[in-house]
């Protein structure tokens, strides 16, 4: 008879923890639990309570094992295995917003597949990305109140599935997401991602140690009990039984039911008369053995063929494979079903998960007994039979069968076999962008092809790596194993391949701003070329050297443009010519960012051949790549976004996720400009966790400084200061985006009516853009800044031309300020009619940019009024009603003061108590008290206030006074401190 039982006994605190996750998870608290515990100990059968509980309270379940197939894994499989056993029946979700995450998730649910293959496979981070928006979206779907997913045998797990789970545990915070993964405590990567884990605080742990006496005892009994299908009964176990189960099984639940297994069938433990259990013969034994003998003893019930059908199938694993194992074992359908069901009866296998036709032993250990029976040599033959097996049965070996084929032929001792498995399982995952298993494979086979003769296919082997670890993000491994390549002699490859290596960590080197390095790649490619006679690597080495001239600090930005722009220029051609589609889209992506400065037509013609060259050669992500910039182009032209929502619909298509926040990012900013402040709220929101979990730097500072636009374009300076630190700490000041804060500090400081200061904002700007290539062109250089210049004398007409003839000029952002400057100078110059014209101009190109238009039309109100020209009175009226609905009061109370001095009837506001903060509108502050007290956190003079809001100086006395009085303020440095700490309304 065999006992087990799914009882759980003794790990009330275990359970404690985990019922808290539960309960957590159901109030959208998610976290990770990583349960640890030796082979047997029982963490399964925790695992299996858990999941009942939480089915029972309502949580989704999903389950998946990471069970080892000759010792080789298959990526993502118990990550596969949990969403499948949800999905097999009602299919995947259909929620709209995993529309960008379905090709992401198209290589673990083959219900996906049929939407269209990706562009090209996902990467590690976008699949871990997408199974957390997949988690969620389950958990809260109707019906559910939370989601548990359950991952077993972690230590058995392939890369890519333990850099899932370590990105989950970072992200879980504030989902109805509880993980729980049971791992051994041994060391390996496993162990070192718990460690991590629990060290940051991403996940909690726990270790399950032996059971107690006590608790050996109730386990046995309950597993006694079950076996009968009776309820256990208090003291049915014999005393001496309980006794050697506490003395041989080292509180193990495994090993204690392997016994009582052991004792049954031996006969040394029986049943007696009245139900209850008699001992019956001898019980010492030693552990180990018995647990093998127990394994092998049942399996020799099944007879010799039975037998050897196990312990066939053991040499797979833990998992094997039905049809593989009925090659193998030369044994007909109606036996091979029969012994297999003779070992599910024996409960030493089981079915394995929700896929068809694969099996499992019943515990790792079973697998490990059986492999005990077999000599090496038995072992070996069999490896050897299974590999051919295998080979036979699944030609070009794809998914989980290459690394297992390959771990069989080591098992079978071929070592050059297995290394060129190994070296072929690596090309696999590539492909796959299985970017960890593919170095662990390619890994593998290099430190198999160690014999003599073998230098030529070790040298592929390390090239290959090589190209998979700067795809990885490796770079420094990369750099480092490419000097082990010998350029000479028996293995060196041949000059044009290393040669074309060098080139690929260059451009590597290169977009990872590591300067240097890409340097000395570019000079190690320079004398490989020398040996050749071929210049078809001279394009791509170029294309390099123009980043890097961009880079040359001591050179003036002008030379430094111009040196990079004939390189890439010639890298384009020369590239085109010999058919390298790749690098010739490389060097026409530089070249349109240079082309700016010319004007943004040519910008475009060179996006537009890029576009061309990427759809002929089907270069996916290239091609949606340009079509974003084209529609970011098309922005800046004509003040639309139709053609970068069209760029960003393709990034949803291909599942390009990296591209679809770039393009989220864009939009967001494009919204701001628009004065669209909720929208542009919404897509940050959307992309800013997003860009920080998936590691896009570049993406991620973007977002940040959108953010802090927003702010700005509301006139929320303590929002504004926020956002920048964030973009700071981010590492915003050592990217190109820095050029953007001072244009950002600009408007802000001009919705605070502090016009000066948006002029040194803006001078700075200039002097940061003189230091550095400037990509951004809607910065205050071609309009803004000209426009202050003019409004304050600081600018001459000749020197407004100037700026004026600029191509960057004519895009709509700033053709709306640049026209206005315009007219302040034709004004000024006694030329009404023209001046006029000119406002006409600019009202056209500010239509699509309703804050910008009314702070232009202030600003310029005031040159007409002092010189007399244009309607100053009804720009003044339009400006107010907009910014007194915006809440932007510093400059509604500035269009009403020049308003008054402009003889106009000017209406009374009292409807901005809205726009108080709860706080001090119980203090009793007025709508006027607030516009002053909204300056004083820059302490600010009476006469500067009353200058900024158009009042005079003792008026302002008098509202700070009354300020006073009303927030119990001591004296005016604490109200202005108290000013600086209150946060703005939110409108």
């Amino acid at each position: 008879m065999l006992v087990n039982s799914s009882t759980v006994v003794g790990r009330e605190t275990e359970l404690a923890l985990l019922a808290e996750g539960l309960a957590d998870a159901r109030q959208g608290r998610g976290r990770a639990v990583l349960l640890l515990g030796e082979a047997g100990i029982g963490k399964s059968r925790l695992a299996g309570e858990i999941a009942y509980r939480a089915f029972g309270a309502g949580l989704t379940v999903l389950r998946g094992r990471a069970g080892t197939a000759g010792g080789a894994t298959m990526p993502y499989r118990p990550i596969a295995e949990a969403l499948l056993s949800l999905f097999r029946v009602g299919g995947p979700p259909q929620e709209p917003a995993l529309a960008p995450y379905r090709s992401a998730l198209a290589g673990l649910l083959p219900q996906w597949r049929e939407a269209g293959a990706p562009a090209e496979a996902a990467s590690v981070i976008e699949t871990a990305e997408a199974v957390l928006r997949l988690l969620d979206v389950t958990a809260r779907k109707a019906g559910s109140v939370g989601c548990l997913l359950v991952l077993e045998d972690l230590h058995d797990a392939d890369a890519e599935t333990l850099a899932v789970v370590d990105y989950l545990c970072d992200h879980l915070a504030g989902l109805p997401l509880l993980l729980l993964a049971t791992l051994r405590p041994e060391a390996g990567p496993a162990g070192q991602l718990a460690r991590r884990a629990v060290a940051r605080r991403a996940a909690v742990s726990a270790e399950l140690g032996p059971l107690t006496a006590e608790e050996v005892s109730a386990l046995a009994t309950a597993a006694l009990a079950a076996s009968t299908g009776q309820p256990p009964v208090r003291g049915s176990l014999p005393p001496e039984v309980a006794k050697r189960l506490v003395q041989d099984a080292g509180g193990n639940p495994f090993v204690v039911e392997e016994l009582l297994s052991g004792m049954i069938t031996n006969g040394a433990l029986s049943r007696g008369p009245g139900g209850g259990w008699l001992v019956r013969g001898e019980l010492s034994a030693d552990v180990p053995r018995t647990v093998v003998h127990s394994v092998t003893e049942r399996a020799a019930r099944l007879g010799p063929a039975g037998r050897s059908l196990l312990e066939t199938a053991a040499v797979f694993g833990h998992r094997f494979s039905l049809p593989v194992l009925r090659r193998v074992a030369g044994l007909g359908d109606r036996d091979l079903l029969a012994y297999l069901r003779a070992g599910i009866e024996a409960q030493l296998v089981s079915p394995s998960g929700p896929v068809a036709d694969w099996y499992e032993f019943r515990h790792a250990l079973t697998a490990e007994a059986l492999l005990a029976g077999l000599l090496p040599s038995e072992r070996a033959e069999i490896a050897a039979r299974a590999a051919d097996a295998i080979e036979e049965t699944h030609p070009g070996l794809p998914g989980e069968w290459g690394p297992q084929v390959a771990a069989l032929r080591l098992a079978a001792g071929d070592r050059s076999a297995a290394a060129r498995r190994y070296a072929e399982a690596g090309r696999t995952a590539l492909g796959e962008r299985a970017l960890d298993s593919a170095v662990r494979f390619l890994e593998r086979a290099q430190d198999l092809l160690d014999g003599p003769g073998q230098a030529a296919e070790r040298t592929a082997v390390v090239e290959r790596l090589v190209r998979v670890l700067v795809e990885s993000g490796q770079l420094d491994r990369a750099l480092a194993l490419a000097e082990t390549l010998p350029e000479t002699g028996p293995g060196a490859p041949p000059t044009e391949r290393l040669a074309a290596l060098h080139a690929q960590l260059a451009w590597a080197a290169v977009m990872a701003a590591r300067h240097l390095d890409a340097a000395a790649q570019v000079h190690h490619v320079r004398g490989l070329l020398n040996r050749l006679d071929t210049a078809a690597l001279t394009p791509a080495v170029e294309v390099v050297e123009a980043h890097l001239a961009l880079a040359e600090q001591e050179v003036s930005g002008t030379e430094r443009v111009g040196r990079a722009e004939r390189l890439a220029r010639r890298a384009a051609e020369a590239a085109e010519r010999l058919g390298d589609a790749e690098t010739a889209c490389q060097a026409w992506q530089l070249l349109a960012v240079l082309a700016r400065r010319h004007g943004f037509d040519h910008a475009d013609a060179c996006l537009e051949h890029g576009l061309a060259l990427a759809t002929e050669h089907g270069l996916t992500n290239w091609q949606i790549g340009t079509m974003v910039r084209l529609g970011v182009n098309d922005f800046m032209r004509n003040g639309s976004s139709a053609s970068l929502e069209r760029a960003h619909r393709a990034t949803l298509d291909h599942g390009a996720l990296g591209l679809m926040h770039g393009a989220e990012a864009t939009l967001a900013m494009q919204a701001v400009l628009r004065g669209e402040f909720t929208a542009a709220r919404e897509l940050t929101d959307r992309c800013l966790a997003a860009t920080a979990r998936l590691g896009n730097a570049d993406d991620h500072r973007y977002v940040l400084l959108t953010r802090a636009a927003l702010a700005a374009h509301r006139g929320r300076r303590r929002e504004l200061d926020q956002e920048l630190s964030e973009f700071r700490r981010s590492g915003g000041e050592q990217s190109l985006h820095q050029a953007l804060v001072f244009g950002n500090r600009a408007v802000c400081s001009l919705l605070e009516e502090d016009h000066d200061r948006a002029l040194a904002e803006l001078d700075e700007a200039i002097g940061w853009e003189n230091r550095h290539p400037s990509v951004f062109y809607l910065n205050g250089r071609y309009g803004l800044r000209p426009l202050l210049l003019a409004l304050t004398g600081r600018g001459t007409p000749a020197e407004h031309r100037a700026a004026a003839a600029d191509p960057a000029a004519g895009l709509r952002w700033n053709r709306q300020f640049e026209r206005l400057a315009h007219a302040v100078h034709e004004g000024r110059a006694g030329r009404p009619a023209e001046a006029a014209a000119a406002v006409a101009e600019a009202r056209e190109a500010a239509r699509p940019f309703p804050m910008a238009h009314r702070l232009g039309l202030r600003l310029v109100a005031d040159a007409a009024l002092a010189d007399g020209w244009g309607e100053p009175v009804d720009w003044l009226r339009e400006a107010e009603e907009y910014f007194h609905r915006s809440g932007v009061p510093a400059v509604a109370s500035a269009c009403r003061g020049l308003l008054r001095r402009a003889g106009a009837p000017v209406g009374q506001r009292r409807g901005g108590t809205a726009l108080i903060p709860a706080g001090l509108r119980r203090q009793g502050v007025t709508a006027r008290e607030y516009e002053v007290f909204l300056l004083l956190g820059a302490r600010p003079g009476n006469q500067e206030i009353a200058e900024r809001l158009f009042i005079s100086a003792r008026t302002v006395e008098k509202h700070v006074a009354s300020l006073l009085a009303k927030t119990g303020r001591p004296h005016r440095a604490a109200l202005c401190d108290y000013a600086a700490e209150t946060d703005f309304p939110a409108v």
